[in-house]
């Protein structure tokens, strides 16, 4: 005879087994099997079996392809959220000039459109940090230009931010945010009838996009495996529009003697400096400084004066 505590593991455990094959199969098959294992093992009833499809169900939705409307409304409050802590430089010329830039770059990768089109931003912080909502907002603190000597090294910057929109960085951190949420949330109600008021509590769940996108940007960061797969679609980018992709390495470099321990920029969400170096030497080599070319020196000075 099963004790009510091995009745309620097992029952953790069919809601468990429920959600991971939610993650890779239809309606029809992930409630077939929750069916199925209620009937096989006497303590799942068919309401409980049905509130677990339900809820597996629930989790399976988050994992549906967000259109391209849906990212760009996501990104707008996602860099809504990032400029009620930065504002915005007010300086018309320079942000002409990021804008200029940001969509040249943008037409050379894998996403050159996006619902509402790319925008760059000027932001007003003397922190070293740069941001990429989601549909193609990106912005960039004043603090980071301050990071690029050449206009190869903003390109740098910009591409990698594109890069980060063109991989959907940001929508992958929802997914595993709110799917986080979900699992707390089953285990927290395994023992019920996941009904009604329960069943909206899973729901709600899966809400949270925006915070999820802010706090990954803002405060944990992406995963290292991300951040270097940005660097490398930066620079495919840079080759592609012509700009030396060695200029990224020299970027770094400025960062890493800017940058301090424990800070709130990128230091605090990003991996140093020196790891991503690493990495982009093993793609590109030890490539020698990139070449200043006059003109493009010229346009980066004008445009930045002042920053």
């Amino acid at each position: 005879m099963k004790t009510p505590d091995s009745s309620l593991s097992l029952l953790a455990k069919t809601v468990a087994a429920s959600v991971a094959l939610a993650l890779g199969a239809g309606c029809a098959a992930v409630t077939q099997v929750g069916t199925s294992i209620g009937q096989a093992t006497g303590i799942v009833s068919a309401e409980q079996s049905e509130s677990i499809n339900r809820s597996a169900q629930a989790i399976e939705k988050t994992f549906q392809d967000i259109t391209p409307e849906q990212e760009y409304y996501i990104g707008r409050s996602v860099a809504a959220t990032v400029l009620n802590t930065y504002k915005p430089f007010d300086q018309q010329q320079a942000n002409n000039y990021l804008n200029l830039l940001g969509q040249t770059i943008a037409q050379f990768s894998n996403k050159p459109e996006t619902f509402g089109g790319y925008h760059m931003l000027l932001m007003d912080s003397d922190e070293i940090n740069a941001f990429a909502a989601p549909g193609g907002l990106v912005m960039i603190s004043r603090g980071m230009v301050r990071c690029c000597k050449t206009e190869d090294e903003l390109v740098a910057v910009l591409a990698h931010e594109v890069s980060h929109v063109d991989h959907q960085h940001g929508l992958k951190a929802i997914r595993r945010g709110r799917l986080t949420s979900a699992l707390t949330t089953l285990g927290a109600t395994a023992g019920q009838t996941l009904g009604g008021a329960e069943l909206a509590e899973v729901t709600k769940a899966f809400e949270g996009t925006i915070g999820d996108i802010t706090s990954t940007m803002m405060n944990n960061g992406y995963s290292r495996t991300t951040e270097y797969e940005a660097d490398k679609g930066a620079v495919t980018i840079m080759k592609k529009l012509g700009y030396n992709p060695a200029a990224l390495i020299a970027m770094l470099e400025q960062m890493q003697t800017k940058l301090q321990p424990g800070g709130h920029d990128f230091a605090k969400t990003h991996p140093a400096p020196e790891l991503r170096i690493a990495e982009l030497k093993k793609l590109l080599g030890t490539p020698p400084a990139p070449p200043v070319l006059e003109a493009r020196q010229k346009r980066f000075e004008k445009a930045m004066s002042g920053i």
